[in-house]
């Protein structure tokens, strides 16, 4: 990993305080089909801190349990971000 590269992107991403304007930067840095992957394994993530089995997220999402269990993995963590921010945010109610 490009750790100066992906704390660059931390400080760019952290600058855009207008939602439409972050929704083009992504538009235009990533593929459609990095965007599908990424909005998928959030989605995932969400429905895994709701109690929702990783089969059945599976069945609904129409991807695999490896991706579902790498976010389960990071939700288990203490120090986990993503519990945090889904904890903080109520997100994960959608």
């Amino acid at each position: 990993m490009h750790t100066t590269s992906i704390q660059e992107l931390a400080d760019v991403l952290l600058a855009i305080k207008d939602k439409e304007f972050m929704v083009r930067f992504l538009s235009e840095i990533m593929t459609p089909a990095e965007i599908e992957t990424f909005a998928l394994r959030w989605e995932s993530v969400k429905l895994l801190h709701r109690g929702i089995p990783q089969r059945e997220i599976s069945k609904r999402l129409g991807i695999s349990l490896c991706k579902i269990t790498r976010g389960s993995r990071e939700l288990k963590k203490t120090s986990s971000a993503i519990r945090t921010l889904l904890d903080q945010s109520g997100l994960a109610q959608d």
